[in-house]
C-alpha cells in the first residue's frame, strides 16, 4: 500500500476538540507519523498506538483513513479516524472504540 505524498511524515498535533493541549503533550508532543508503506503511529496524552493507513475517496474528496491499535495508561485500545491536507494543515477526527471521538488539528514537524 502507498500512501500519496501529501499525507507522509510526521504531524504534531495542535488542538483537539475534547483535550487541551497539556493533554496532548502529557508524555511528549502529540503526534501522528504517516509513512509511505501506510504504517505509522498515532500518540497524545496516555495513548501510543499503531496505524494502518489507506487513502481513500469519500464524495469525491481524497483523505486518509485509518484504523489504529495501542495502549491508553497500559489499557488496550483500539479505534478509527480520517484527516485530510489542506496547504500544511492536516485535520479529522479520531474515533476512540466504545469511547470518546474528538477532531484534531496538526501541522508538520
Amino acid at each position: 500500500m502507498q500512501i500519496n505524498k501529501p499525507y507522509i511524515g510526521k504531524w504534531r498535533i495542535t488542538e483537539m476538540e475534547q483535550w487541551d493541549q497539556e493533554y496532548i503533550d502529557l508524555m511528549g508532543p502529540g503526534h501522528l507519523t504517516v509513512k509511505a508503506d501506510g504504517d505509522g503511529e498515532l500518540q497524545f496524552g496516555a495513548i501510543e498506538a499503531w496505524i494502518d493507513c489507506r487513502v481513500e475517496s469519500v464524495n469525491g474528496v481524497e483523505r486518509l483513513e485509518f484504523s489504529f491499535e495501542g495502549e491508553d495508561e497500559g489499557d488496550q485500545i483500539c479505534g478509527r479516524a480520517w484527516a485530510q491536507v489542506k496547504g500544511k494543515v492536516m485535520s479529522g477526527r479520531i474515533y476512540l472504540h466504545m469511547g470518546d471521538d474528538s477532531s484534531f488539528t496538526a501541522t508538520r514537524f
